[in-house]
């Protein structure tokens, strides 16, 4: 469990490193190389965000994270072909719910950071592609490296994320079974509730301190 916290914090932190490349000229594995570890020194130092203070966490998540993540894509693909389907107004709850999950769950992580550090491999992609992934990877304290990868999409306002790979499992891809679980229990409004549900339990749970 605590490996897995690990690996969502570090997740986390190039979501804010990306963030930041989005609205430079630079490609954005190079001006990540420059600014990550900025970012990791920030988080380590804060004690606020160390002992898990809400406020400070999420005031640090809207301001690296949000912005930059493409959170309509991300639900697209999660629902699969049951977004065609849905209305408008299902869409816009569904993409809202499954955003403040995906806060809570990385903002929980912040406060997991420790001593460890991200390491970004080469980028392979063409100056013309709208589509990259970018590599990179954890160098924890103990043990072997663990591979973290990211797939970026650019559109008429940058660089954003839609999707993470962590130890081999893309983020979509694993929501997306669950997504199509709770559909076919009770259809889009089911799931909408489903994680409404959650995100209601994850903003009453009291925060703690990272271990």
């Amino acid at each position: 469990m605590k490996l897995i916290k690990q690996l969502i914090a570090m997740s986390t932190l190039a979501f804010a490193a990306f963030g930041a490349a989005a609205q430079g000229s630079e490609a954005p594995d190079v001006l990540v190389k420059r600014i990550s570890n900025d970012v990791i020194e920030t988080a380590k130092a804060d004690k606020d965000i160390q002992s898990g203070n809400q406020q400070k966490v999420m005031a640090l998540v809207d301001a690296k994270i949000l912005p930059y993540v493409d959170f309509q894509r991300m639900t697209a693909l999660a629902a699969g072909r049951f977004w065609r389907d849905a209305t408008p107004d299902q869409k816009t709850r569904l993409s809202n719910e499954f955003r403040t999950l995906l806060i809570h769950t990385y903002s929980g992580a912040l406060s997991q950071i420790k001593n460890e550090t991200v390491e970004f491999k080469p980028l392979r992609a063409d100056p013309a592609d709208t589509v990259v992934e970018v590599r990179s990877q954890v160098n924890v304290a103990r043990g072997e490296p663990i591979q973290l990868n990211y797939r970026l999409a650019k559109g008429p306002s940058g660089w954003k994320i839609f999707d993470i790979n962590v130890l081999g499992a893309w983020l979509v891809e694993t929501y997306k079974g669950t997504f199509a679980t709770e559909i076919g229990k009770g259809g889009i409004d089911g799931l909408i509730a489903k994680l409404a549900e959650r995100n209601k339990q994850l903003a009453n749970k009291p925060a703690k301190a990272g271990k």
